[in-house]
């Protein structure tokens, strides 16, 4: 069965080296960040790249903010429609860490601050009641690593509607 897995969180939260440490060999790796800057139909086109590694049963992982839904119930739709197991890897909220690791990007890679803040106002935490088959929470375990956990039961500020008020700092 293929996989598709859906990272959620702020700009610099540490999700592209996360994906690049745990998803990497046979997974396909799908960002919007890799597609030239003059790209048109973005969304589109990840779809497409993700329909096309689904079809071939290859894992997929989608390496974008998708702070809330409107990003993510495409995701999972497709991924239920392959037959995928579709899984979100939640990074909550840091703003100031993300600042500041943001400040040390340079080029394009840098996101202008208020993109980061408008990111986190967008900000959602996914539960499995949003279609995931799973959902794991993922931190800096403060030796230059991750730590995972499988989030089994969520609390009132992870239904719909749920905002930053969900471990936001700032």
């Amino acid at each position: 069965m293929p996989e598709l897995t859906v990272l959620v969180g702020l700009q610099a939260a540490g999700k592209s080296t996360f994906a690049g440490e745990r998803f990497s060999g046979r997974w396909v790796r799908v960002s919007k960040d890799r597609f030239p800057r003059s790209a048109r139909h973005k969304q589109a086109r990840q779809m497409r790249e993700v329909g096309r590694a689904l079809a071939e049963g290859r894992p997929v992982v989608v390496d974008n903010t998708n702070p809330s839904p409107q990003e993510w119930d495409p995701l999972v739709a497709a991924g239920h429609a392959y037959g995928a197991r579709v899984v979100a890897y939640w990074f909550p909220p840091d703003l100031a860490g993300s600042l500041r690791r943001n400040a040390a990007r340079a080029g394009r890679d840098r996101v202008p601050e208020i993109g980061v803040r408008a990111t986190l106002r967008r900000l959602r935490r996914p539960a499995p009641a949003d279609g995931f088959d799973a959902v794991y929470e993922v931190a800096f375990d403060g030796r230059g690593g991750f730590t995972v956990r499988e989030v089994l039961s969520v609390g009132p500020d992870a239904g719909p509607g749920a905002g930053p008020a969900s471990g936001a700092g700032g």
